[in-house]
């Protein structure tokens, strides 16, 4: 099918990387998977002194989707709107899987003792304008366990829960934004290898990272066309949350982020991250996506010696930051050793993949990695290719004078945006009351713009949407945390800053990346920019409702929405 080989009940001794179970579809996901490893095959690269792959996965295809939700009777319970996430993957946990399957699980199950993701594959993903990037579930497991009972009967409720993610609430909002019903979506299912080191009880890679071929905020001497990469530390879920990262330019590795000072690298660096439980096991929750990860502390990693060619060292005597983790002092993930050393050439791996890529799809590309390695040993690093999107990038053209960001009718404006085009309609501004924020209440927040979305979108209005720091964002002290289904209304989303909210602007998430797909405007103003929000005129116009921290503004006169996505300009005037 497609080029995969079927599955012979062997996963790590089969003579194929992809192979899949079932006649039905693949879906998206496994589809460019498939598509790139023929790509990465018949490519000619340089790739000896990194080992360049995408990770051993098996495809359970649809078929085993449709039947696993007719024969225990899920579908009206699925396609209900009130029914909450957790109500309804409790329900498919406690459903049976096809006794078709189960054979096949099993033999795969008793061949594999490591780290595995189970991951969603549905039909509609990672398709050109509705990529539903983040919109399913993935689900970790240690897959550790001595019984291989236990870990089939893990293997089986990660399968489910990444079946009952097909219908939560987010994923049901961001439905109605397309152009499809909530019963066209299938879902398949990749079950692949977790790329990293088993280091004491924890199961990560040395670095993840997402790059993209356009870069829609470029800085310095960097230009959109030659991208942008996030890396982090452990698994990717940081960055793809809209966690602390480090981003860069391909082009220009050694040239920092744009920081203030050193004080700012300090603050912002990564603390956290993400990896696999391999110890104690956690308290039973089947229905939770990170049952089975832990958000360790860096302190750890040094521990385990996963920072001596990704970090960095604060010398307050200088007041300076060196390279390495030769001296005392506090560790900041700058990812120099490899970035400006070249101790390892993932800056060159990344380049020709997103040429690679590129070239494929004829379309400018994401794509997720994962690396791992040892510090000094002979085996090449690892680079595990996880998945390839394609980006979507207007070129038309767009003019906007000078005289129209300094004229005295200009709401805000500024030079980082993402979108290109104009907006001429909109009369509803939902906004984050600066008076009164406080980033303790960015979850409280996130709760009462869903409300005002799901009024708006009731009522078939969208608006424009201005908050702080990262939208999207798992980290609510960087960010206010709301999901798609919370926002799904906004045609224009405003990233203001304050001085004790001030984040490196979104680019890494998959929030971000549906945004650019559904060509929602998108604008970042820095309160230390050139540009200022007139917040006294927002606050002069009457609110159609309001509570302590949000207010909606419903204005006599439509505002005038323009961005420039070529030159990264953009101003909103009444």
């Amino acid at each position: 099918m497609n080029g995969i080989a079927p599955f012979d009940r062997h996963f790590w001794s089969s003579t194929a990387d992809l192979t899949v179970i079932g006649t039905g579809r693949l879906g998206g996901k496994a589809r460019g998977l498939a598509f790139m490893q023929e790509i990465l095959a018949s490519s000619s690269r340089d790739t000896s002194d990194v080992s360049i792959s995408i990770p051993r996965m098996t495809v359970i295809t649809t078929e085993y989707f449709d039947e696993f939700m007719t024969q225990n009777r899920l579908y009206d319970v699925a396609y209900a709107d009130d029914v909450p996430d957790s109500v309804l993957a409790h329900k498919f946990q406690r459903a049976d899987l096809p006794v078709m399957i189960l054979g096949d699980l099993r033999s795969l199950i008793e061949d594999v003792h490591t780290p595995l993701a189970v991951r969603s594959s549905s039909l509609l993903e990672d398709a050109m304008y509705e990529p539903f990037a983040g919109i399913y579930a993935t689900k970790m497991i240690p897959n550790n366990q001595p019984s291989a009972d236990a870990r089939f009967a893990k293997l089986a409720e990660a399968m489910k829960f990444v079946y009952a993610s097909t219908f939560f609430q987010e994923a049901k909002a961001y439905l109605k934004a397309t152009s499809h019903a909530i019963e066209e979506e299938k879902m398949a299912v990749i079950i692949q290898e977790v790329v990293g080191a088993r280091r004491g009880d924890l199961y990560y890679p040395n670095i993840s990272g997402v790059a993209r071929s356009y870069n829609f905020y470029p800085t310095g001497r960097a230009a959109p066309e030659d991208g942008v990469a996030s890396l982090a530390l452990g698994l990717g879920k940081t960055i793809v949350d809209g966690g602390v990262c480090w981003s860069y330019s391909p082009a220009y590795p050694k040239v920092p982020p744009p920081y203030g000072s050193v004080r700012d690298v300090l603050t912002q660096t990564q603390l956290h991250f993400w990896a696999v439980n391999m110890g104690k096991p956690p308290e039973y929750d089947p229905s939770a996506e990170t049952e089975y990860l832990q958000h360790a502390h860096i302190v750890d990693a040094e521990r385990d010696g996963t920072l001596e060619w990704i970090a960095s060292t604060y010398d307050a005597a200088s007041d300076r930051i060196e390279i390495g983790t030769f001296r005392r002092g506090p560790r900041i993930l700058t990812f120099a050793p490899i970035l400006e050393l070249n101790r390892v050439p993932l800056n060159r791996s990344i380049r020709s993949l997103l040429t690679t890529c590129k070239a494929a799809f004829n379309a400018e590309v994401e794509i997720e990695f994962a690396l791992t390695f040892e510090p000094g040993q002979p085996e090449p690093p690892r680079f595990g290719f996880l998945q390839v999107r394609p980006m979507v990038v207007s070129n038309a053209e767009v003019q906007i004078s000078d005289a129209e960001f300094t004229d005295a009718n200009v709401v805000l404006a500024s030079e980082n945006v993402l979108g290109n085009g104009c907006v001429n309609d909109l009369v509803d501004v939902v906004y984050v009351n600066p008076d009164t924020f406080d980033s303790k209440d960015t979850r409280q927040i996130a709760d009462e713009i869903g409300e005002f979305n799901e009024t708006l979108t009731g009522q078939g209005r969208k608006y424009v949407l201005i908050g702080f720091g990262r939208w999207g964002s798992s980290d609510s002290w960087l960010g206010i945390p709301v999901n798609w289904s919370r926002i799904h209304g906004a045609k224009v989303i405003v990233e203001a800053t304050l001085p004790q909210m001030n984040p490196d602007l979104s680019q890494g998430s998959h929030f971000f990346h549906n945004m650019t797909s559904f060509h929602v405007f998108y604008l970042s103003v820095k309160h230390s920019g050139r540009y200022a929000i007139d917040w006294e005129w927002l606050h002069a116009q009457p609110a159609a409702a309001a509570t302590e921290r949000v207010r909606h503004i419903r204005l006599s006169s439509p505002l005038r929405i323009k961005l420039d996505g070529r030159h990264g300009r953009g101003v909103i005037r009444r």
